[in-house]
């Protein structure tokens, strides 16, 4: 809000003399800056109630979901060949669920090792990170171990049978992945979600993150995730 100035002390010919009656122009100010204080306060208070519904939901560069999912309850199976109960081995811990294939040529390897950068650069943040693998066909266990140990040893790998694998994706809120037609020589893509799932310790999915966020984005989210208190707690 503008605020206008009051006349200069002495405008208007206060050299050649004053009334000696008149009011000292200071209580004007005074008046003045009473105004201006009380319409910033309400300014301040304006805002702050403007922060308190906005700040939670805007400025995150992942998709801030208004109707948190659940986390998610599938059962797949890992890389050295053992039942995986996701909810159950992930219950109240940061995990980040990405579902994809090895065989991937951009999506997954570039979403892996851009994720891996910003972990890194948030040291002390404990987080979970679970691959499923969407081409059980190529994806066996050990070469897809050997796929996610490129980017993290500590990267889960699970995969399932077709039915398990759509299973999992329904209860993720997940687009079921497409196999393509092969090619020549038997080769084919896999058609499949490029989002990744941030599961909070409230045991809740507030933000997914779409392909093409950059890892300093990345970061800077993960930095801003510890600070909502309420999405560390059940």
């Amino acid at each position: 809000m503008a605020v206008v100035a009051p006349p200069a002390e002495g405008a208007g010919g206060a050299g050649s003399g004053s009334d000696p009656d008149r009011r000292p122009r200071r209580s004007n100010s005074a008046l003045i800056t009473l105004f201006v204080v009380f319409f910033a306060v309400l300014g301040v208070g304006a805002v702050a109630r403007i922060g308190v519904g906005s700040a939670l939901e805007d400025g995150w560069y992942g998709t801030y979901l208004p109707e948190p999912l659940d986390r998610p309850d599938f059962t797949l199976t890992t890389t050295e060949g053992e039942p995986f109960d996701f909810r159950a081995e992930t219950e109240g811990k940061l995990t980040f669920l990405f579902f994809g294939y090895a065989n991937c040529p951009d999506i997954c390897p570039i979403t892996l090792a851009t994720l891996r950068s910003a972990l890194d650069a948030a040291p002390g943040l404990a987080a979970t990170v679970v691959f499923v693998s969407v081409d059980p066909e190529r994806d066996r266990p050990d070469d897809l171990r050997a796929y996610l140990d490129r980017f993290d040893r500590s990267f889960v790998g699970l995969t399932g049978t077709p039915a398990e694998l759509d299973a999992a994706q329904s209860a993720s809120g997940t687009s079921a992945a497409q196999l393509e037609e092969p090619d020549e020589t038997g080769a084919y893509d896999v058609g499949h979600s490029s989002r990744v799932l941030v599961i909070t310790p409230d045991d809740r999915a507030h933000l997914s993150y779409a392909f093409g966020v950059r890892q300093d984005e990345w970061a800077d989210d993960l930095r801003r995730l510890r600070g909502v208190d309420e999405w560390w707690s059940r």
